[in-house]
């Protein structure tokens, strides 16, 4: 057959291609404009196969509908059907990892996003992970979270909240629909209040007066003389472990008289400034002459660790744990920042949102913090001089 159209009646046309290739083509007119739809090939559809097809489309034409456009509309739904039921079968655990991976950038530290996802991991995804988001309800709240809602009090507040914020996110994406605040208030209903069990997952602190003899014994123990050194920085600076541990000296002005952490490595998020008392800045004069006797600076020292293992890396904080372990010691390293706050409670007259502040915790609500814009940085120093002073007197 000659490549060409080949009219079979009423406007169908077998179309042969140069290459020999045929297929079926229905020439028509709507509302004046000439038109040309395919209606398949040959080799799928026969003469009666494509009459019928062309008929299909006559009866859309009779009533006024363009059937190309009336076909495009069709598959244009088809792609929105299949979506749906692609939003509606995403699992708990898909839309988790979504999340989790869109705040990639907002995380404080790559430990503080794997905790966030590994939380989940262990409590959620076990058994309600493949659940579809739409599928997700109170009773999956619920019984993912009441085996440890007492006796893991902080970390299931902690995995509440985070399911709370998958949720929201799947709902901002049109994946499910919102849950209100009702939804939430029944959940916590139901789960039964945990505000007591919370209460006593403290760190064991040391008394304030016994601080001091306690940093007399660690500085007679058998620890590294680096150890030693950042151990009492950390008591001294009233710091948490992790923010001394990866300190550099970047973040020291050049008198050792103020160390300013970054928000990336604070738990708030916010830069924090910290005076550093004269035992304090004692210490970081040692720790910088440990560092040149043992040759741990530049390429040994690549991060400008202040207080940098003898491979250059930041220690870890089982090293202070075990070390009071060894010592028979029953405190936790995060609890010298309560024996702080004790002592400037019970034992000076300054006043609270300023001992906040030594701790980097935020201080009142939004309207409070926008109208105390200060850290008063220039009486926290007088306040940490205080309680070095305090430790000093204690230990000798």
């Amino acid at each position: 057959m000659a490549p060409g159209y080949h009219l079979d009646g009423r406007g169908l046309y077998l179309q042969v291609a140069a290459g020999g290739s045929k297929s079926w083509v229905l020439r028509y007119s709507i509302e004046g404009r000439k038109r040309e739809m395919g209606l398949g090939s040959l080799e799928d559809f026969g003469v009666a196969d494509a009459r019928e097809r062309a008929k299909k489309v006559r009866l859309l034409l009779a009533d006024g509908i363009d059937p190309i456009e009336h076909r495009r509309q069709q598959r244009i739904e088809r792609l929105a059907e299949a979506k749906a039921a692609a939003v509606q079968a995403r699992t708990f655990e898909e839309c988790a990892r979504e999340f989790h991976k869109s705040q990639e950038s907002e995380w404080r530290n790559a430990k503080h996003s794997a905790q966030w996802i590994n939380t989940l991991q262990s409590y959620v995804f076990p058994k309600y992970g493949d659940l579809p988001l739409a599928e997700f309800d109170k009773a999956a709240v619920v019984q993912a979270l009441a085996p440890v809602w007492k006796s893991k009090a902080e970390t299931a507040s902690r995995v509440l909240q985070r399911i709370r914020k998958v949720l929201n996110y799947a709902a901002a994406k049109d994946y499910c629909p919102g849950k209100d605040a009702e939804f939430w208030a029944q959940v916590k209903l139901a789960l039964g209040k945990n505000d007591r069990a919370r209460k006593v997952e403290h760190h064991p602190s040391c008394p304030h007066a016994d601080v001091g003899a306690l940093l007399s014994t660690v500085k007679a123990s058998t620890a590294t003389s680096m150890v030693k050194l950042a151990f009492e920085f950390i008591v001294l600076t009233a710091a948490r472990s992790g923010e001394v541990r990866g300190a550099t000296w970047s973040e020291l002005d050049d008198d050792l008289t103020t160390w300013t952490v970054p928000g990336e490595r604070m738990k708030a998020g916010r830069e924090h400034r910290v005076p550093i008392s004269e035992r304090a800045q004692q210490i970081l004069r040692e720790a910088k002459a440990l560092q040149i006797k043992h040759g741990w600076t530049d390429e040994g020292n690549p991060q400008g660790l202040v207080f940098p293992t003898p491979g250059g890396k930041p220690y870890s904080d089982m090293v202070f744990t075990q070390l009071m372990r060894r010592l028979s010691l029953s405190f936790t390293m995060h609890g010298f920042r309560s024996s702080f706050r004790t002592w400037g409670q019970e034992a000076t007259d300054y006043p609270h949102e300023m001992l906040e502040m030594a701790l980097a915790h935020t201080v009142g609500d939004q309207t409070v913090r926008a109208y105390a814009r200060s850290d008063m940085a220039a009486k926290r120093r007088q306040l940490m001089t205080d309680w070095g002073q305090y430790v000093q007197a204690a230990a000798n």
